[in-house]
């Protein structure tokens, strides 16, 4: 398995939506021979410097990024409580300093029940920076399950136009949710039609299967409702 990476991976630093801790990661990702890993916790990157030191220590390439709270208005505004999710990986050190600076952004100005950014300020903070359009809660597919095809279809050129054709992808999941597999048939003929590259990932909240009724746990308490995990994945 050392050439498959996890580019879409929670800690326990995704509050109430991430179970794994970090030496445990590192010590699944060194049971199946992987090389590189990735931290992309929701909307912070407080466990950045502990998963780089992590990882150094276990002989893995670590991958640093974030799921970021994307709102289509302006990230000052307090009308729009709802966000897309995209995840942003940094492919140099000036994509990481511009990850921080979003990062912190989205947490000092941009914060309403979520810390968020805007468009304005993903294109100003691009350079060095791989954008994927994430989960059923991104820009693209929530749309698709919305049936909204063309608002996602718009952001995914917007996406594009911002990052370039080499720098975004169309990010496609299978967890053997139906959504996901509605959705991505959807992706991949986008794909197909518009030559936007396609990834494929794992959304990645616990290590080990039998953790999976806690972290079921966790999201009851971040939501307060009572479902199974599945329903909810890309919803938090």
């Amino acid at each position: 398995m050392s050439s498959f990476a996890h580019l879409h991976l929670h800690t326990e630093y995704s509050l109430l939506d991430g179970l794994g801790r970090i030496d445990d990661y590192m010590a699944k990702a060194r049971q199946h021979g992987m090389e590189h890993v990735a931290i992309t916790d929701h909307g912070v990157m407080y466990g950045v410097l502990d998963w780089y030191k992590a990882a150094r220590a276990n002989d893995l390439h670590p991958l640093i990024g974030v799921e970021a709270y994307l709102t289509t208005g302006r990230m000052t505004d307090r009308d729009k409580r709802s966000s897309y999710h995209l995840l942003l990986l940094a492919e140099s050190d000036q994509g990481y300093r511009n990850l921080l600076k979003l990062s912190s952004k989205a947490s000092i100005e941009g914060f309403y029940y979520r810390p968020r950014i805007d468009l304005e300020l993903l294109n100003e903070l691009r350079e060095g920076l791989i954008c994927t359009s994430a989960c059923l809660g991104g820009p693209v597919a929530n749309n698709y399950l919305e049936e909204n095809e063309a608002e996602g279809e718009r952001l995914a050129g917007v996406l594009r136009d911002i990052f370039g054709p080499d720098r975004f992808y169309l990010e496609i999941q299978d967890h053997g949710m139906l959504e996901q597999q509605q959705v991505n048939r959807k992706l991949i003929e986008l794909s197909r039609r518009t030559d936007i590259p396609l990834v494929a990932s794992n959304d990645v909240h616990y290590v080990n299967r039998e953790d999976a009724a806690i972290q079921d746990l966790l999201v009851c308490i971040q939501t307060g409702d009572g479902g199974d995990f599945r329903r909810r994945a890309g919803s938090a």
